[in-house]
């Protein structure tokens, strides 16, 4: 397997490296467990990007502390985003996977990101096409404000207060080659 290269990020100040966001997902894993009281009937679905791996992490970590897997699933919110009339021709639709269904579960849905919380709500869009879940819940890895919409995260890692013009990256091992969090 190819290494990946590390991106660069120019003029950003870096504010989560791979140890606090290792600790940051730990957290958040055991804040999961927790206000499940346990893990029955819970699944993890990551939002297509980035909230995949983050998804795959927790339901690791979850594994480690409970001693049972947990399933997880891959939605992709291409189209069921409200902007889709505006940047049609540039979203790259991708292969949701969803090999449970969701009736009756809770639902963990995992993104690097909250800002606007309008891809939460494309993913709770998409999510009724795999069942009625009896409960959803939102974990993100950052949340940087700006509601555009009433959404908020059941589980964070760290609020980054930022102006909506500056730009908060998430880069994440398994696709950018690097785990860190930076704002320009």
């Amino acid at each position: 397997m190819a290494k990946k290269k590390k991106k660069v990020v120019l003029n950003a100040k870096i504010v989560m490296n791979d140890v606090e966001m290792d600790r940051a997902l730990k957290r958040i894993a055991h804040q999961i467990i927790e206000a499940n009281k346990g893990i029955e009937n819970v699944v993890i679905v990551g939002i297509i990007h980035r909230g995949l791996p983050l998804a795959k992490r927790l339901a690791d970590i979850i594994e480690q502390q409970e001693g049972k897997k947990i399933p997880v699933g891959a939605i992709d919110v291409s189209l069921y985003r409200d902007d889709l009339t505006r940047k049609g021709k540039y979203i790259e639709v991708r292969k949701s996977e969803m090999p449970f269904t969701v009736t009756d579960k809770t639902v963990v849905l995992v993104d690097d990101v909250i800002f606007a919380g309008r891809t939460a709500r494309a993913a709770l869009d998409g999510l009724k096409d795999y069942g009625r879940a009896n409960k959803v819940q939102l974990a993100a890895l950052i949340d940087r404000g700006h509601r555009e919409l009433p959404i908020q995260p059941n589980f964070i890692g760290k609020a980054i207060p930022s102006a909506k013009n500056e730009e908060v990256s998430v880069e994440i091992l398994e696709v950018d080659g690097i785990d860190r969090v930076s704002i320009k």
